[in-house]
């Protein structure tokens, strides 16, 4: 019987440019989950589209009136009179009062509308009483009531508590949102199985110890969503500050409307406030979009 021996295929021999084998240089087809050029391209022209305006507004607010205003070609380039521009904002207005009174605003409003959503989303969510889902409908009905039909009634009520004037007259009303306690009634049903709140009462936690220890590190992402969308919400909020506030003690808005308002309009004057009020905004913005991501990243690592 005769004996053959295997055939030995010959080595790939290694290219002269790499020092690798042909076969590892073959192309890798695509993946499907993987974007093309056409998917970045399109991705490249939404966020030009997104930024340009803001770019705009710095490059106006960098000139001075009058290069603004000659010639049909407006600047695309920035100029040399952003610093000038943005001492003349604080030197025509109270711009200082207004930052500030927009910020304590916005700021208080975050924080509140997080706690008390998220302590109503909890009780909606995870406890039992009497009329829970009747008084959960009222409050998503109201949602869909627009804002101006409750101007009126508002001013009144702020009036007779003596709060017209007062930043107290936006806090108060906006301490809480119908939209924020129903999104965080479904982030806690969805995030925080009942077998966790089980537990911690077991272990003889109360509702507020479960609350604290339990739901708000389960909803933290949805929880900074939520005060990134009210802060800027109250921040560029226009029609109701505008009636509860005199001019002098107005928010960043009322200043800007300042800025516009009368004969001639300062283009430049007017974009530099703008830039000057969309600061805060994006370090806010910033600050809680890295909170928003690694809580993600976190939470695809855990599952």
């Amino acid at each position: 019987m005769a004996v053959t021996t295997p055939t030995r295929l010959p080595p790939a021999r290694p290219d002269r440019r790499e020092g690798r084998p042909r076969a590892l240089l073959r192309r890798v087809p695509r993946r499907p989950d993987q974007a093309g050029p056409v998917a970045y391209g399109l991705l490249a022209a939404v966020i030009a589209a997104s930024v340009f305006p803001l770019y705009w507004s710095f490059v106006v607010a960098s000139h001075d009136d009058n290069s603004v205003l000659a010639g049909s070609t407006p600047p695309l380039v920035p100029g040399g009179h952003l610093i000038e521009n943005i001492q003349r904002v604080f030197e025509l207005s109270a711009f200082w009062q207004a930052l500030g009174n927009s910020l304590i605003v916005a700021s208080t409003t975050a924080v509140s509308n997080v706690l008390l959503s998220s302590l109503a989303g909890f009780a909606f969510a995870k406890l039992r009483f009497p009329g829970r889902n009747v008084l959960l409908v009222c409050v998503v009905i109201t949602v869909m009531v627009p804002t101006q039909l409750g101007i009126i009634p508002l001013y009144m009520l702020v009036t007779d508590m003596g709060l017209y004037g007062k930043l107290a007259a936006l806090i108060v009303p906006a301490l809480v949102s119908a939209i924020g306690v129903f999104w965080m009634r479904q982030a806690i049903e969805e995030n925080i199985p009942d077998e966790l709140i089980e537990a911690a009462r077991m272990d003889g936690a109360g509702l507020l110890r479960t609350y604290w220890h339990v739901v708000v590190p389960g909803v933290r992402t949805t929880a900074t969503v939520l005060a990134m969308f009210t802060f800027m919400f109250a921040w560029n909020d226009y029609f109701w500050p505008l009636i509860a506030l005199p001019p002098e003690n107005g928010t960043v808005q009322i200043a800007l409307n300042q800025l516009a308002a009368g004969y001639y309009t300062d283009y430049t004057l007017m974009l530099a406030g703008v830039v000057v009020s969309v600061l805060p905004v994006l370090v806010v913005f910033t600050l809680l979009a890295r909170r928003i991501v690694s809580g993600v990243m976190a939470g695809a690592v855990k599952g």
